[in-house]
């Protein structure tokens, strides 16, 4: 199942995509007119606490509005609602991977790859959504950078999760962009400022649920700045796999519904070109991820 979070007449909205269609259904409108069901989350991050039966919800709710009267009061078009990022607003900061590909630690001048996780965080307030106009923020930075990336969205809470386990607590995956100003990073001396600037995370344009995705390690990452290929690369290629990074984290920090974990960069971001070649206004960054979609920024 896709899902996507929207804003539509000033009413924030989530559900799964209408198939064949370039559409969304209102599964709380639906639940709301026609009380398919005893009791429904009113959030995304409410209903994956309850896993795979929050999905089965979902599934009821789009069959009863295709069953209705009149399906299409329950569906809108995408160029009637305004995207969000799947996950609005996360509760804590959003968990990011750095230098989890080898071509890419060595092209931001890294020997090698290091051996041990390198985890950092981006605010909450840097999400942003597909389709959204991102500022370049030209007044505190000349370095802006793009990072396409694949995100693992948690659906419960755990702690010391188990290598075995680690899938269970994954409730899907959707695309990211981990904008990044690299001469505030150099200034900085750490990565917290020059990887939160309003706008720097942008994700989606879909959730999507993991049972469409049985394998985040064989997926290719393509980047595009002004269709030109910048980034080409797959998941296969991560020095530490999802699994990996699940383990890793919750043996420190406990993941709880909602949390987002984005996975590191393949090769060929801006920094790493000769001469670097950093985001300027105008540009376009499209970041492809098979199975999932493209998430599509344009500066300014």
């Amino acid at each position: 199942m896709k899902i996507l979070s929207f804003r539509y007449n000033d009413q924030l909205g989530f559900g799964p995509k209408v198939k064949k269609e370039e559409a969304v259904w209102d599964v709380l409108a639906i639940q709301e007119e026609l009380q398919v069901l005893p009791s429904y989350a009113k959030t995304i991050v409410e209903g994956m606490t309850n896993g795979f039966e929050f999905v089965e919800q979902t599934r009821k709710l789009v069959r009863a509005a295709e069953e209705s009267e009149n399906p299409a009061h329950f569906k809108y078009s995408f160029n009637d609602i305004e995207w969000l990022a799947p996950i609005p607003r996360t509760t804590k900061n959003i968990i990011c991977v750095g230098k989890n590909y080898n071509e890419h630690a060595k092209e931001m001048s890294a020997a090698e790859a290091p051996e041990d996780i390198v985890v950092f965080t981006k605010a909450p307030t840097a999400i942003a959504a597909d389709e959204q106009t991102l500022p370049i923020h030209a007044n505190v930075t000349s370095q802006l950078d793009y990072e396409g990336e694949l995100a693992v969205v948690i659906g419960k809470k755990g702690k010391d999760i188990p290598k075995n386990l680690a899938f269970d607590y994954v409730f899907g995956y959707t695309i990211a962009n981990d904008i990044t100003a690299r001469d505030l990073q150099g200034k900085h001396k750490q990565f917290f400022l020059g990887k939160s600037l309003d706008g720097s995370c942008p994700m989606g344009p879909y959730l999507v649920t993991k049972d469409e995705l049985p394998n985040p390690q064989n997926l290719t990452v393509v980047t595009k700045v002004n269709d030109e290929v910048r980034q080409n690369g797959t998941t296969l290629d991560m020095m530490h796999t999802v699994e990996d990074l699940i383990v890793e984290i919750s043996r420190l920090v406990t993941l709880e519904p909602g949390d987002v974990i984005l996975t590191g960069t393949p090769a060929g971001v801006g920094k790493g070109m000769n001469p670097p070649q950093y985001l300027k206004a105008g540009d376009v960054v499209k970041v492809s991820i098979e199975g999932i979609g493209t998430l599509v920024n344009s500066f300014e």
